[in-house]
């Protein structure tokens, strides 16, 4: 495809802590506003360079000599030009530079590209990205690697050779090989696909291999206890200290919403006191970095005061002496089973509780739910808190109400 501008310019450059004497001389190619510059290696005086034409002032030998070199780069330039828009390859100033340096042969390859990403990216952690991305993005590297050794058995492959058939075979070798999920082979594909779209971008692909590949997630039912299951497991009076320290903790996240990393370091100077007098919870999401401005449900605060004691909380300044999550997910099994409760009770199911039974059916809006669990998005909330059958029956007969003039 044709550009829109393209401009050729040979220009003195003034090399750093120097005022005086001979300066290199440099091409700059402009393509649609882009500028790319190439020094030829060559000094001048910039007494004898005419900058409005570009080019080496007078007739001596050694002007008509550099002057002739830069007509034969200008040339060449052009030529690059012409085969790229024969190839009909994007005309860019980086492609123009890539050929001039000899380096548009060089291909790029799909790892060494993913791999360049993922440190960009770990080099604005903290700022623009959660540690959980760029761990996901490193997973979605090393599947992508796996599958490359396991379909072509090489160590990478160019970015040429990736096509719609690269696609979705690495979408059967993720959900059969590697066993993923549906959602799961669609989160590293998505990954994936990122990159592929910045190289088409710099016009280092020629099209988008994932152009007619569907990578829609299929939508999950987000389980979550009952107001009567949450009772139940709050009444319930077990006989292992652990197992009730599990619940307590369990419970916590359901009157916070927080999710397993976030109570696990919770500390004692994160409980604050907000304008009204009453106790708030401040903190940041480990998975997003959003910041948490949490007011404490009674329930919360009595589980706060149980612990307030508790050896590893005076020691450590923690709030709640939290296990692993993998100890506190095993307890979890064996607290549902006491309570009667088949589902498959998990940490996370907490926060699941929190924006549904907890929240949501009580008539908080979603708007404040959004903002107590850290979401950027209201979207993301819409996820978690699925408006329940019951809540809805509730807004019926309100509208009901409304309709009949009885308010």
């Amino acid at each position: 495809m044709l550009e829109k501008s393209f401009g050729l310019l040979f220009f003195l450059k003034q090399p750093k802590n120097q005022s005086k004497g001979p300066r290199y001389v440099y091409v700059r190619i402009t393509v649609d506003g882009v500028s790319k510059e190439l020094s030829i290696k060559r000094l001048w005086e910039p007494g004898r360079w005419n900058s409005a034409g570009g080019r080496a002032s007078g007739s001596k030998e050694d002007a008509r000599t550099l002057n002739s070199l830069l007509e034969m780069l200008a040339a060449q330039v052009h030529q690059a030009r012409k085969n790229l828009l024969e190839s009909s390859k994007p005309v860019t100033a980086e492609a123009l530079k890539q050929i001039l340096t000899g380096k548009a042969d060089e291909k790029k390859m799909i790892l060494a590209t993913f791999k360049a990403h993922n440190e960009q990216m770990k080099a604005l952690l903290g700022t623009e990205y959660a540690p959980a991305t760029l761990m996901r993005y490193k997973t979605a590297h090393d599947h992508t690697a796996a599958f490359i050794k396991w379909q072509y058995n090489l160590t990478d492959l160019a970015l040429d050779d990736m096509d719609y058939e690269f696609v979705s075979q690495f979408a059967f070798w993720l959900r059969t090989v590697r066993k993923c999920g549906h959602n799961a082979a669609m989160k590293y594909l998505g990954n994936l696909k990122k990159i592929v779209l910045e190289c088409v971008k710099k016009g280092w692909l020629q099209r988008d291999p994932f152009t007619g590949f569907k990578t829609n997630k299929r939508e999950v039912i987000r389980e979550a206890l009952t107001r009567e299951e949450l009772e139940r497991i709050a009444l319930k009076d077990f006989k292992m200290d652990r197992l009730n320290q599990v619940r307590d903790i369990f419970l916590f996240s359901c009157f916070t919403g927080l999710a397993y990393i976030d109570v696990y370091q919770l500390k004692r100077s994160n409980i604050i006191k907000g304008i009204d007098g009453e106790q708030r919870l401040m903190t940041h999401r480990q998975k997003t970095d959003a910041p948490t401005r949490l007011p404490l449900l009674p329930d919360a605060l009595k589980i706060m005061a149980r612990y307030d004691q508790h050896p590893k909380c005076v020691n450590d300044g923690c709030l709640l002496p939290v296990l692993t999550n993998q100890k506190m997910n095993s307890y979890l099994k064996e607290i549902a089973d006491g309570c009667g409760i088949s589902k498959n009770l998990t940490f996370h199911i907490a926060r699941h509780t929190f924006a549904t039974t907890v929240t949501l059916s009580n008539g908080v809006p979603i708007e404040t739910v959004s903002k107590m669990l850290g979401h950027s998005k209201i979207t993301t909330t819409q996820i978690y808190a699925k408006v329940l059958e019951h809540k809805i029956s509730a807004d019926m007969s309100v509208l009901k109400d409304k309709l009949s003039g009885r308010q």
